[in-house]
Order: C-alpha cells, then sequence, then structure tokens
C-alpha cells in the first residue's frame, strides 16, 4: 500500500466512524479536514497526515500512523493511529452532558406544558 487508501476507508477502518457511508457524508460534509482544507472522501493519504474531525462540540486531531483498507478490531487501532486532540477538547464534551438539565427520571412521563415552557425558558437564559 504505498500508493495510499482513500481517507473514507481508512476512516472506516480505524473506527471512527461505524459505516463507511457516515465517513463517506462526513467528509463530503466538510467535517474532516487536513490542513486548512476540507477533503473529498476519495482524498489519498499516507502515513504522517494530520487529520481534523469535527464533532460537535469537539474537533478531534488525528494522525495517521499506518495504512489499512480492512476494518479493525478495537484492540489493533493504536497501531494505526495516534490521538493528539487536546484534553481540553475532551473537557468540553465532557462539560455538555454536566449541562442535561432536561433529564426526567425513567417513568414520569412526558413533561406537562408548564414544565416545557419552564425548561424552554432555562435554556434560553443558559444559551444568554
Amino acid at each position: 500500500m504505498d500508493d495510499g487508501t482513500r481517507i473514507d476507508k481508512w476512516l472506516w477502518s480505524v473506527r471512527l466512524y461505524k459505516t463507511r457511508s457516515l465517513a463517506t457524508t462526513a467528509c463530503r460534509a466538510g467535517k474532516v479536514r487536513i490542513g486548512d482544507h476540507a477533503v473529498k472522501p476519495s482524498h489519498e493519504i499516507k502515513p504522517g497526515v494530520l487529520i481534523k474531525i469535527s464533532v460537535p462540540p469537539i474537533v478531534k486531531t488525528i494522525k495517521v500512523v499506518n495504512l489499512t483498507d480492512k476494518r479493525l478490531s478495537a484492540k489493533g487501532v493504536p497501531e494505526y493511529l495516534e490521538d493528539l486532540t487536546p484534553e481540553s477538547e475532551y473537557q468540553k464534551l465532557k462539560h455538555t452532558g454536566d449541562m442535561n438539565f432536561g433529564f426526567r427520571p425513567r417513568g414520569l412521563g412526558r413533561p406537562t406544558k408548564r414544565e416545557r415552557r419552564e425548561l424552554s425558558l432555562l435554556k434560553k437564559y443558559l444559551d444568554q
């Protein structure tokens, strides 16, 4: 594999996306970037390339270590990529989970009209 591998195939094979079509869609939507340029699904990658993947609310930075076009087991993935995402990005992800104020315990049913209004007011207040 000296000539490179398609980026959508590589993203799928190293388990960054569940299906290859999801990886292709992400590339077409501009969520996969090399440098400052969005890449097409057919873009050829080589080892040593830095890829930025936007997975709101974070941006993952991945370095290509080896190439493959076959789906890997979860244990084999670290041989093919290096995660260079700063810890601050993962902290953003943690904080968004803490802000889940709309959580309702199982069995309480749907919120009433009054409760929905209160939740929407709270969301507006927190988004400011």
